[in-house]
């Protein structure tokens, strides 16, 4: 058997640096809020549904259809998405 995901719009905020700026999004603030997302010396730990994740500076942290948040490295990110 064999299915095709549906395409669905997700939010994104590519991790640039550790400095919070102006461009960072709503969620990524509510996701600190609500300890989802902690900062690391290094990054962010993002606890996901599977397990706690870490970003690194350049991966993508995603916000998926139902809140959910979700790490993918750019090269993942880059051949699964594309950007309105």
């Amino acid at each position: 058997m064999r299915a095709q995901k549906k395409p669905v719009v997700i939010e994104y905020w590519q991790v640039t640096d550790l400095d919070i700026d102006d461009k960072v999004p709503a969620w990524i603030f509510n996701a600190m809020a609500d300890r989802v997302m902690n900062e690391t010396r290094d990054g962010w730990d993002i606890s996901t549904l599977e397990d706690k994740m870490h970003a690194n500076v350049g991966d993508y942290i995603i916000k998926e259809v139902h809140g959910d948040l979700y790490l993918r490295r750019p090269n993942i990110f880059k051949e699964t998405a594309a950007i309105m």
